[in-house]
């Protein structure tokens, strides 16, 4: 028995000393794998351990417009920071960083309380913040330099810009668009720390310097811009229009000269405007064109060979479509014309039936050629694509409302975009804002591919001339400048609201390009919901476009053509002005000038036409009759409602002769029912009285 016990004695110290030397021969292969084969990790996550690291932004790159004029650079300012770690009485120093700062005591308390290596306290302090920072000598508060955005011009351009948020990203605009390039890559700076958190005396500090950002070079003109954003906040708050917009384009190229919306913001201080201040309609609303859409109407209809210059058309005022009636925006029509007149006159009755023969499916191949109902691919974030019906979706009459400009949606962006392949000769380009990126390895073209044909160069010819004649003959007289002979399409386009449209509600618009042989730029202008007596776009936008596209064509280097456009006019003839638009007292004065005689008809303060017509070959004193807007435009009903509910002021025809008298009431939307002969003494209804379209107007007329 004791022998017994003594072998398992023995046993078990063997198993004790053969697991002693187990554990010290793996206690010296662990030491060995730790010391040896570990040791650089290891080293290497100590030396991590110990290095607090404190980021530090890149700089942004510069913005500069293609003149390589500074929009946006990064300057620099001192930022506030914490070490958690090092911070010895929290309270204390929460309550006199917050009174420095002007920071809320417990948002500091918090920061200096995290479980952090480091916490930022403010970014963009002032110069006297920070020195008092310095001058507290507070453990653990630092000031360090950090690149701070500013823009140098203020609100200039600022919808093409955007804005760049205290962390260094971009967040609307062009900051946002092209941030991988402008961002850069961030560095830190970082200090050996103790356990505690104190920074070891004489240990390794570290500075990994930032990636500079690269610099954007867009297409915009500093002057262009300024120019155009002027001549828009002017027009905006002269109008009381509830917003406006501005486009100036290159059309051979797509280049964005300028893009203004009004009301702006300061981007150094966009947390003090209201957030609707920062959209950029001109590109991410959309709206129904109106008359301007004429224009792409017009092309595809001379394209497709659905008309000619010379084809007639009559106008009663109105177009029968099923069970729908399509008012034109004159009582009483336009009568016979030609399609040129037709759209001199923005006859919507001619462009609805020119809707109707083009065909659905045709029709809707060229609108989504010309690049609607798509996005154009600007470089800007959040544009819109617009609405457009497909073919078999939508009724005849929605197809003969879309070929005057209503019942699709379009942002001011695609419909200039548009107009620039009438410009160019046929060509859809892509609008752009940006050129290039120039960084350290060389310089990166932005430049978009080239375009796509949409429409023959005869056809865009064709479709130039024309607009050429709006602009002389037709409602866009006073976006002409002389000796640059501008070509474009005024519109006054009833806001959707509602499943219909809003009688008060409009917007005052004109598209157009100059000069228009060899047009330069192409631009447009926009006025929403303008509050005034007389909302038409020949009235209200025209003369904005005249103001911007003059000095623009000035600025750069244009030269005007002063030879008059009056080829066939015999010496002893004047041709008569057109003042279609203007207001009575100017359109008289511009008349007895040019060396005529002038009656008024009606009690209207706008001409809204003009007989002898315009460009007419008279002799001098010949009497020129002014017929006046008998019905303030906000009065109007909208498209398709029953021309015998339109209640109209009756025009005053006294003084006039027989034939003088049956052109205005024929134009005004009345029949003349007339009695003896010579000169109108006596009219029932009388002058001014509110009666229905279509009423006969019984007027004596007496020998003088």
């Amino acid at each position: 028995m004791p022998r017994v016990t003594q072998l398992v004695i023995k046993r078990r110290i063997a198993i004790v000393l053969l697991l002693a030397v187990a554990f010290l021969f793996f206690l010296s292969f662990r030491m060995v794998q730790v010391q040896v084969f570990q040791n650089p990790r290891l080293k290497e996550y100590a030396f991590n351990q110990r290095m607090r690291p404190l980021p530090v932004d890149a700089k942004r790159g510069a913005i500069y417009d293609r003149n390589l004029q500074e929009l946006a650079v990064s300057v620099s300012a001192d930022a506030a920071y914490a070490v958690p770690a090092d911070i010895e009485d929290p309270e204390a120093t929460a309550k006199q960083v917050a009174q420095i700062l002007g920071l809320d005591y417990e948002f500091v308390y918090k920061r200096l309380t995290k479980q952090s290596a480091s916490e930022w306290l403010k970014k963009r302090i002032s110069p006297e913040e920070s020195q008092a920072i310095l001058q507290a000598n507070l453990p653990g508060i630092g000031i360090v330099e950090n690149p701070q955005r500013f823009y140098p011009n203020h609100e200039l351009a600022a919808h093409v810009l955007g804005i760049a948020g205290i962390d260094n990203q971009g967040l609307e605009g062009l900051e946002f668009y092209y941030d991988r390039y402008l961002r850069g890559l961030p560095g830190r700076v970082e200090a050996e720390r103790d356990a505690a958190g104190r920074e070891i005396p004489g240990g390794i500090k570290k500075y990994i310097p930032p990636v500079d950002g690269m610099d954007l070079v867009l297409t915009i003109d500093q002057v262009i811009q300024y120019i155009t954003e002027r001549e828009l906040a002017r027009a905006v708050k002269e109008t009381n229009s509830a917003k406006g917009v501005a486009i100036i384009m290159r059309p051979t190229t797509g280049e964005i000269l300028a893009l203004a919306n009004y009301p702006t913001f300061d981007p150094n201080e966009y947390q003090k405007y209201p957030a609707a201040n920062r959209r950029n309609t001109a590109i991410a609303d959309l709206y129904e064109p109106g008359s301007t859409f004429k224009i792409i109407t017009s092309a595809v209809a001379l394209e497709e060979g659905v008309t000619t210059p010379e084809r007639r058309f009559f106008d009663p005022g109105y177009l029968v479509v099923g069970k729908h009636r399509l008012r034109c925006w004159k009582a009483g029509g336009h009568g016979s014309q030609t399609f040129v007149e037709a759209v001199e006159n923005s006859c919507n009755p001619v462009f609805a039936t020119l809707g109707m023969e083009i065909g659905e499916e045709r029709f809707y191949k060229y609108i989504t050629g010309f690049g609607f109902g798509s996005k154009t691919g600007v470089d800007f974030p959040g544009e819109a694509a617009g609405q457009v019906h497909k073919p078999g979706t939508i009724a005849q009459v929605g197809w003969a409302n879309i070929g005057f400009g209503q019942g699709i949606s379009v942002t001011p962006l695609q419909l200039v975009t548009a107009v620039s392949a009438i410009a160019n000769g046929g060509i859809l380009v892509q609008p752009h804002l940006a050129s290039k990126v120039i960084g350290p390895d060389g310089v990166q073209d932005l430049t978009p591919e080239p375009g796509r044909r949409v429409i023959s160069e005869e056809t865009a010819a064709q479709m130039r001339r024309i607009l050429r004649s709006v602009v002389l003959n037709g409602s866009g007289r006073q976006a002409d400048i002389p000796g640059y002979r501008v070509a474009g399409k005024t519109g006054t386009a009833q806001i959707a609201v509602g499943g219909g449209y809003s009688r008060t509600k409009v917007v005052a618009s004109f598209v157009g390009f100059a000069p228009f042989d060899k047009p330069e730029i192409v631009g447009l202008v926009a006025l929403y919901e303008p509050d005034t007596p007389i909302t038409y776009g020949g009235v209200l936008a025209a003369p904005v476009f005249q103001a911007i596209v003059r000095d623009v064509l000035e600025y750069l280097g244009v030269p005007p053509k002063l030879e008059r456009e009056t080829v066939g006019v015999p010496n002893n003839l004047i041709r008569v002005p057109n003042v279609r638009n203007f207001s009575v007292e100017e359109a008289s004065k511009i008349l007895t000038k040019a060396g005529l005689s002038v009656r008024i008809a009606g009690e209207g303060s706008i001409v809204i036409d003009q007989i002898p017509k315009p460009t007419a070959a008279v002799a001098s004193g010949t009497t020129v009759i002014l017929e006046t807007s008998p019905l303030d435009p906000k009065d109007s009903l909208p498209l398709g409602e029953n021309e015998a509910d339109v209640v109209l002021k009756v025009p005053r025809v006294l003084g006039l002769t027989m034939a003088e008298a049956a052109a205005v009431l024929e134009s005004a939307g009345y029949s003349l029912v007339p009695s003896g002969s010579g000169i109108a003494v006596e009219q029932k209804p009388a002058p001014g009285e509110a009666v229905a379209a279509g009423t006969k107007v019984f007027v004596t007329f007496k020998d003088k």
